[in-house]
């Protein structure tokens, strides 16, 4: 293999877009967090429930 030859192996492999941008980690994590707040917010009645069924048999 000659030099110019391994510099554009070089070359063309320093082209390849391959893998995440932040961009697509960024849209990722938007989509994890939509979805963890629709899940809490969907389970904060039933928490909060529990949570006063809890509190309504400690003694006073």
């Amino acid at each position: 293999m000659t030099f110019s030859e391994w510099f554009e192996l070089l070359r063309t492999h320093w082209r390849k877009e391959e893998g995440q941008t932040m961009a697509e980690y960024g849209v990722v994590l938007a989509v994890i967090t939509i979805g963890a707040v629709a899940v809490f917010t969907a389970l904060s009645g039933g928490i909060s429930g529990a949570l006063n069924r809890v509190i309504g048999l400690l003694p006073k």
